[in-house]
């Protein structure tokens, strides 16, 4: 379960600033339905004024809010979901079921996983309620649009909700589509043989951390949880790097800053992210 200190590169400015639209978008993911759906949300919807919704969703309790639709200059299917609404105790519910499950329990929904591949019963649980609905709404979005890659974005709980998109969607889309995941503060959504999958399958997995960010440590590795590869890391000076292996515990790396959850500070979990906050 340990982790070990392996490589570390830092990422220039130009490489930081790429990230920009997809931060905003996992922000607007707070943003209601109802404003989603036409993209009238005010300074996160502005920040990409050349997308086109094709559907959004969810309660932000039981459901967390989503958004599917295209972004023509990225030439991308862009889908998006809601972190955790602290207000809604349905969401915070949601987080505290850290029981591991096998994803093989969604048979419809992840055919032929192993069923050694497990995940966190909460996040597993609220992926379900959306995903024939979303998946349906990229399917559209890529018909319409002719597209052939899809990005999938969103922060906290919503970063663990994308990554467990990233392992259905290419379960039931033309096998020529491709990739990309942005998830900001995610915690830890599976076990090592989940991470193992993860690494096989999905190359494209970018863990955006803000420095001493407490959510990303949790749930424990001791709970037999482990984060996939693809952290980005923003450290306590403001300097970005990307960390190597799956749990890398160089100083520079969530590990290294935030050894314990005593050691974290949840005031770092909304950003800012290159000057993003999240929240609508």
């Amino acid at each position: 379960m340990g982790g070990t200190a392996q490589s570390v590169t830092v990422l220039s400015q130009s490489q930081i600033s790429e990230f920009a639209p997809f931060t905003h978008y996992a922000s607007t993911a707070y943003c209601d339905p109802s404003t989603t759906i036409d993209w009238t949300c005010g300074a996160n919807c502005d920040a990409n004024p050349g997308f086109q919704p094709i559907a959004s969703g969810g309660n932000g309790g039981t459901e967390q809010f989503w958004y599917v639709g295209y972004d023509p200059s990225l030439k991308t299917v862009i889908v998006a979901h809601q972190g955790t609404d602290t207000s809604m105790l349905a969401a915070v519910a949601t987080d505290a079921n850290f029981v591991l499950t096998p994803l093989s329990f969604e048979p419809t929904l992840f055919p032929g996983i192993s069923p050694l591949v497990l995940v966190h019963t909460g996040f597993r649980l609220s992926h379900a309620r959306t995903a024939d609905e979303i998946l349906a709404a990229v399917e559209k979005t890529m018909e319409q649009f002719s597209a052939t890659h899809v990005t999938v974005v969103g922060h906290s709980l919503g970063a663990a909700l994308a990554l467990l998109e990233m392992v259905y969607l290419p379960l039931h889309l033309p096998s020529g589509t491709t990739f990309d995941l942005y998830g900001y503060g995610m915690p830890r959504v599976g076990n090592k043989a989940f991470a193992d999958y993860v690494d096989a399958n999905i190359k494209t997995v970018r863990r955006v951390n803000n420095k001493k960010d407490i959510v990303p440590v949790i749930p424990l590795r001791l709970m037999g949880f482990q984060h996939p590869s693809g952290e980005k890391h923003i450290t306590e000076s403001g300097e970005w790097v990307a960390c190597s292996g799956q749990e890398n515990t160089a100083a520079e790396c969530t590990l290294g800053e935030v050894p314990t959850i005593f050691n974290g500070d949840a005031n770092d979990h909304s950003g800012p992210y290159d000057g993003i906050t999240m929240g609508c």
